[in-house]
Formats: structure tokens, sequence, C-alpha cells
């Protein structure tokens, strides 16, 4: 299918590598932490795959369009963790399914400072075109730029967030 959007936003943690586990952090993000990185976070949780998988339910709108985000682990490392969810997507077009990744990484920069990169990939499935047919469009172009601008702005908006709420985590030593 194709990629509607692919953002990566970049942010500091002013906390060592070694006390970070990005893959903890996602499984273990309460409720109240996910809506205090964006006010377009509307609810978040925590549960087990049927195949026994970790999975982050996430609830957000994004410009005009409910997601409901059902990530189940893909990678699960310290330094990478990357999640995919066929994702419900509730618009003004209506209903329909969308493929998100989620994928975090870190790198060192000092002894005390972590670069966050914070990606987000958007395809379309079956389900996307078949409404987009429906509604009589057929140019993938101005969806793509939409959704591009719009997973842009939320991306750069959560990112810093994120790293506060890791940094946060990671000085209090919860991940030793």
């Amino acid at each position: 299918m194709d990629i509607l959007a692919d953002s990566t936003s970049t942010a500091i943690i002013a906390a060592p590598i070694e006390k970070i586990n990005l893959s903890q952090w996602l499984f273990t993000l309460k409720d109240i932490e996910y809506q205090a990185c964006s006010p377009a976070h509307i609810a978040a949780g925590s549960t087990v795959s049927n195949e026994g998988k970790r999975m982050s339910i996430n609830v957000e709108q994004i410009a005009d369009n409910l997601l409901i985000q059902h990530y189940i682990e893909d990678i699960s490392e310290k330094e990478h963790c990357r999640v995919n969810s066929i994702s419900d997507s509730f618009s003004p077009l209506g209903q329909t399914k969308l493929g998100i990744t989620w994928e975090l990484k870190i790198k060192k920069l000092t002894g005390n400072s972590t670069e966050l990169a914070n990606r987000v990939i958007v395809s379309s499935t079956e389900d996307f075109i078949s409404l987009l047919k429906k509604v009589n469009i057929t140019d993938l172009e101005p969806v793509k730029d939409n959704m591009a601008q719009n997973a842009g702005a939320h991306n750069k908006e959560e990112t810093p967030l994120f790293a506060k709420d890791i940094e946060t985590k990671a000085l209090s030593g919860i991940w030793l």
C-alpha cells in the first residue's frame, strides 16, 4: 500500500542513554502521561495481543481525524522500539482503517544527553482506498500532502514532551 505520511521529529533527553528504556517507557505509559504530551492525545492504555505481544492502545485526534491505534510490538529494545497498528480512523469522509508504524530510537550525544527520534509512518489500506473511491477522491497527492502536514505538526508537538517524560523517568532510576 501507499505511504501517506512519513514524519520524524527529534528532541534532546537530558539523561544518559544507559538509563533509558524506550520499550519499557512505551508499554508502561500511563493515560495521564500520554495526555500530557499533546492536547490531541485523548487516552492510552496497554494490553497483550492474542499472540502474546505487548500492545499500546492510543486514542488521538489529528486535525479532523479521530484515530484509535492498536500498536503491537515489533521491535522491543532499550534503544529502539517499533510498533505497528491497523488503526481505526473516523473523519468527515467516514470510518476506515489506516496502517500506522510508530518508531522510537535514541542515540548517545554526550555522557548526559541523548537524542530521541520519533518517527510515524501512515500507510493506506484497501479499506482506506475504497473509502476514497466511494467519495470520488482519485488523486492521492492532496491527501498525502494533508496527512504529511498534519502528522508532521503533531509529531513536532509531541516529541519534546515525550522526551521530557522519558528524561524524568530515566533520571528517577525507574529502569535500572
